[in-house]
């Protein structure tokens, strides 16, 4: 019987299945949840405020369905703005939204 077989090599292979899904902490992804971490370690008003100042933005950019690299992609080209200096005068592209 091959489904036998099959059955009993899914449950010995079943952790390689979620192998690559993000590390999620409670509903939001993993290094998105570094500030509450240092809030554990230095408690202060200001990283109580940065803790969940950042929980709301990465929870709401992720319902829009940016995930944390992609909002990290995205916060640095919109910080580094049009210009690339350090690339050759023909290299020059302009940035383009797929969004």
């Amino acid at each position: 019987m091959g489904s036998v077989e099959d059955t009993q090599d899914e449950k010995v292979n079943w952790h390689w299945r979620n192998s690559m899904r993000p590390v999620r902490f409670f509903s939001m992804d993993a290094r998105a949840a570094i500030p509450w971490c240092v809030l554990l370690v230095y408690a202060r008003p200001w990283t109580i405020a940065v803790a969940i100042i950042s929980t709301i933005v990465f929870s709401s950019l992720e319902k829009r369905g940016l995930t944390f690299p992609d909002a990290m992609r995205a916060f640095r080209s919109w910080f580094v703005g049009q210009k690339r200096p350090a690339w050759v005068r023909h290299r020059h592209r302009r940035f383009v939204d797929y969004g």
